[in-house]
């Protein structure tokens, strides 16, 4: 049973570098900046998030803090989301 939940807790961990990676890759294209900057961020977030679970996986005792950590990494990076695209807009005076 062990070497299942590492397995599937280095199965997590690689799909989140993987994210990480497939996030970079736009950020050499023609796309606008904030096309960029969303794939960015939305590969940066799931990414973690997949890490942080297989960090659960590997160290079940800590879960209040690492479930903690996956919330807030869902909030903030939406939220962040949020501002970069309100920010963006032209505003006519």
């Amino acid at each position: 049973m062990e070497g299942l939940v590492e397995g599937l807790s280095s199965l997590f961990f690689a799909v989140g570098v993987l994210f990480w990676l497939w996030g970079t890759a736009p950020l050499i294209g023609d796309r606008s900046i904030l096309f960029k900057l969303h794939s960015l961020s939305v590969s940066d977030t799931l990414g973690s998030m997949s890490i942080m679970i297989g960090l659960l996986l590997r160290i079940p005792r800590e879960w209040p803090l690492l479930v903690l950590a996956l919330i807030s990494l869902a909030i903030w990076n939406t939220i962040l989301g949020y501002v970069l695209a309100f920010c963006s807009q032209r505003k006519s005076l």
